[in-house]
């Protein structure tokens, strides 16, 4: 009997697919890489002959956990978990950005450079998607044990970054002078300098002009051009702005440039809003020396559930991922969605938010202004030649806009939304490579 046993149990095993996805990728469990299987099981039906390669998308290609301890200033040691994932490198080397923030996890990393796969072969530059953090609230950290973190963190990972391998660059709490770090550190550790292993550098150690607003640039870029899709004029437009950093506070002044008024903000320190239009450039001064929007003269402090359910054209979540719920998407009042963070969406509130007819322009596409000028970045110091900030602004809306035309064409040839549109262009472009380089061996 126990030899049937064993036997019945060994032919219950054969028969299991091999492509089965682990319980931890299931795409039921929650959590960002589970949104992103969600995504890419929407996708699938539209990839054609492509498809048999689907389960690619659905597998980081390497994914790397490391400790990285570190001495604090008063003696003692402190552990902190790392991660960099590789996504795909199909199309060229891991390009995605690196955070510090406490809830860092290794699902959020996963889908980030997953979401960077996709983002990269959007706007058709020749690289494959990857992302980085560290489990860590930096603001308790001083700037000494900050650049001891950061050089640890680039030694743990130096075995698979490198400017042909996988480019880091910033992200959330991470910035110019994070980047120099990682340069440096690398450079030390390989014997040369290595300028092109990171993006998003100080303009005086082989940076690009333009890299610091670029993904702001390209949100209201992208928003512009869809505007004009539907007919919204952004001159007059009302806008709402979460998150206002790098990303919300450079599209927020884009905005009010253009004639638009910026009439709500919300980030971690409150929301405010002004019905006759905030005073971008006095609240991005106000954010500047006070680390927030809370407390900004000539606003009226509301709730988070107020903000989201504000009276706007133009909704821009320039955040975190999640952000946008089946709790709340109900409330937005907005004609456009425009995701300047990566993942702010869940996959219900797509769905609500498409069945209000509101027209959402997915991360994937409205944020890549960031990786564009990255690339820029990159290739300049390939070249050791660089470009003017008017030359790299104009490259960048060329790439953006025509970018936006493809996504708009397939939206409108399948009849699906923008960012199931996205995704069509992108994982095709990404499979197309996969199929044509083969397997090896």
């Amino acid at each position: 009997m126990a030899t049937k046993k064993i036997a019945a149990k060994s032919v219950a095993a054969s028969v299991t697919p091999v492509h089965a996805l682990p319980s931890y990728l299931d795409s039921e469990h929650l959590g960002p890489w589970g949104i992103y299987l969600k995504q890419i099981d929407r996708v699938t039906p539209y990839l054609g002959s492509l498809a048999r390669w689907v389960e690619t998308l659905k597998r980081p290609k390497r994914a790397l956990i490391v400790d990285v301890p570190i001495e604090m200033d008063n003696g003692t040691i402190a552990h902190f978990e790392g991660y960099r994932v590789q996504h795909n490198v199909s199309r060229g080397p891991g390009k995605g950005g690196v955070r510090f923030h406490q809830d860092v996890t290794l699902s959020e990393v996963m889908a980030l450079a997953a979401w960077m796969s996709v983002k990269n072969a959007a706007v058709n530059v020749p690289y494959g998607g990857a992302k980085g953090g560290v489990r860590v609230d930096p603001r308790l950290l001083s700037r000494s044990e900050l650049e001891r973190l950061t050089r640890r963190y680039t030694s743990e990972i130096g075995i698979i970054i490198g400017p042909n391998k996988d480019i880091p660059a910033p992200d959330v709490n991470t910035n110019e002078q994070v980047m120099a770090w990682m340069m440096d550190t690398y450079s030390m550790n390989v014997g040369a300098t290595a300028s092109g292993v990171v993006t998003g550098k100080p303009v005086d150690i082989g940076g690009s002009l333009g890299r610091r607003e670029a993904t702001g640039r390209g949100v209201f870029t992208i928003a512009t051009e869809a505007a004009a899709q539907i007919g919204l004029s952004v001159e007059g437009a009302r806008v709402a702005v979460q998150g206002f950093g790098n990303v919300g506070g450079t599209a927020g002044k884009l905005f009010s440039e253009a004639g638009a008024l910026v009439v709500a903000v919300q980030d971690h320190t409150g929301a405010v809003s002004n019905d006759k239009g905030l005073d971008v450039p006095k609240l991005l001064e106000h954010v500047a020396k006070t680390g927030g929007v809370a407390g900004f003269k000539g606003s009226e402090s509301i709730s988070t559930a107020e903000f989201w359910g504000c009276k706007c054209d133009i909704l821009i979540p320039a955040a975190l991922e999640g952000q946008l719920t089946k709790d709340n998407a109900g409330q937005v009042k907005a004609k456009m969605v425009i995701e300047g963070a990566n993942g702010p969406t869940t996959p219900e509130a797509d769905d609500i938010l498409q069945d209000k007819g509101v027209l959402v322009v997915p991360d994937v596409i409205a944020n890549a202004g960031g990786v564009t000028v990255s690339y820029f970045e990159w290739v300049q110091d390939f070249s050791s030649f660089f470009w003017s900030e008017d030359e790299i602004n104009q490259r960048l809306i060329k790439i953006m806009k025509d970018a936006f035309a493809a996504v708009w064409q397939t939206a409108q040839q399948h009849k699906v939304s923008l960012r199931t549109a996205t995704f069509i262009v992108a994982c095709t472009r990404i499979l197309h490579a996969r199929e044509l380089r083969g397997l090896y061996p």
